[in-house]
């Protein structure tokens, strides 16, 4: 992969489920260019995927060298289980410091370039940037134990009651730094296209409102930079304002991190504006568009929630049949990505927790589950994932010709379906790949 200080997209294979998706992986984090990334790492977004179809976390464990000029910083982290030959090492560094280089003016010092500190890990490496920042040992433990926090709270989601337990027993700790760290997860999911855990983590701030009585049209205890800062609003607001009716759901899919109460402010900030410069006609238009606003919004946490608990209700009777091969393909379209997220934070719960019977059942449960998907899929399905899993279009086009068989008007339509579905999503970069495949699948009909 080249080095740049642009994220370059990758396909990689979820070790969970086996679903090919697309992430983002960053070989260098340069905050001189690009300073809201030192929060995304900060919060431990960078180089994490979540894979859309079980919601199982991944750390990519990839070359990554952090620069930034004002604190004279030029930090490198090589996991040592890549194993990696020195000279590889050298070449990325090489690479990494010529980059940096570049990026500074003539006239700024660079001796910091000469002399980059390596780590063996990537915790260590963010201790060191919070050292720079001034932030002590005792303020990083407090904001691991809120990452903890939130992680146990998003696993706890499908369960009403224990997630009351849980957030009554942790009360203290739900504070304005608490709802700050919240806020930068879901940015960083958003920007990152990581639509499904965006949305688990906005539902996550919503439910925490609802059980700890918060109203969030008041806004004084959450974060002001939840919502996004003012460029990425103005984006937002201009964007879901210009959607024609027909993609405002799929729109709004997109971007539901920022719908919160700076969103809704603004909005009525402009209607305000327009009703004071006579315009009535598109203050009434903004005025309906936010009625649909709030109406879609309030349905897609509905439907967030009701998945939530079919998955675990679905999760409860499979482990509690006999049989549980049987148990899975009788449950038809009940085993879907509801079912694998629950099942995924069932097993991250009892890795964490300690409890490794528990964990290795259901590790074995999420193997037999996709055994079972892979047995209902028709060939045009082990197509399509066949073709995603393709690491070049050149591959993808090939596999298509040795397929020619099943490439049918129908298997056209059923692509653009897929697409439309993704783009419901918000996975935007599997939507185009879809489409993608679906123009050379049409070409090879003629």
């Amino acid at each position: 992969m080249p080095i740049s200080s642009a994220p370059q997209t990758v396909q990689i294979t979820c070790p969970n489920c086996r679903q090919p998706y697309q992430t983002q992986v960053f070989s260098l984090v340069d905050v001189t260019q690009h300073p809201e990334l030192k929060r995304a790492l900060m919060a431990g977004q960078i180089n994490v995927a979540v894979c859309p179809n079980c919601g199982f976390v991944s750390m990519l464990g990839t070359p990554l060298a952090y620069h930034d000029a004002a604190k004279q910083l030029f930090l490198v982290y090589i996991p040592s289980e890549l194993g990696l030959p020195a000279e590889m090492q050298e070449r990325f560094i090489g690479d990494v410091t010529t980059l940096s280089m570049q990026s500074l003016p003539e006239q700024a010092s660079k001796s910091h370039l000469l002399t980059p500190r390596r780590f063996l890990s990537m915790a260590s490496l963010i201790d060191a940037v919070l050292d720079a920042e001034g932030i002590s040992k005792e303020v990083r433990e407090q904001q691991r134990r809120v990452v903890e926090l939130i992680s146990q709270l998003a696993e706890a989601l499908p369960d009403q009651a224990g997630f009351k337990q849980l957030v009554d027993a942790n009360r203290a700790a739900f504070n304005e730094e608490f709802f700050g760290m919240l806020g930068a997860y879901i940015q960083a999911s958003a920007r990152e296209q990581r639509s499904e855990t965006a949305q688990v983590l906005a539902l996550l701030q919503q439910r925490l409102a609802e059980v700890l009585g918060i109203d969030l049209e008041a806004g004084d205890e959450m974060d002001s930079e939840t919502g996004g800062d003012e460029l990425e609003l103005n984006e937002v607001l201009q964007r879901i304002e210009e959607a024609p009716d027909e993609r405002l759901a799929a729109e709004l899919a997109e971007v539901r991190p920022y719908l919160d109460y700076s969103f809704f402010q603004a909005w009525t900030t402009r209607i305000e504006a327009l009703q004071q410069e006579g315009d009535t006609a598109a203050a009434e238009r903004l005025t309906q568009r936010r009625q649909q606003i709030l109406e879609l919004v309030e349905q897609m946490d509905r439907e967030a929630q009701a998945m939530f608990e079919a998955g675990a209700t679905t999760l409860e009777e499979v482990l509690q049949a006999d049989d549980t091969r049987a148990a899975l393909q009788g449950l038809g379209d009940r085993l879907d990505e509801a079912f694998m997220m629950v099942l995924s934070a069932n097993i991250a719960a009892a890795e964490r927790t300690g409890q490794t019977e528990v964990a290795a059942r259901l590790q074995a449960l999420g193997q037999l589950a996709f055994e079972v998907l892979q047995e209902n899929m028709t060939p045009e399905e082990r197509l399509i994932n066949e073709l995603l899993a393709a690491e070049t279009p050149r591959d993808s086009q090939r596999t298509l010709r040795n397929n020619a068989a099943l490439v049918t008007p129908e298997f056209v339509t059923q692509l653009n379906e897929l697409a439309d579905d993704q783009e419901q999503r918000g996975t935007q970069a599997i939507a185009e790949q879809l489409r993608r495949l679906a123009r050379e699948a049409s070409a090879m009909l003629f």
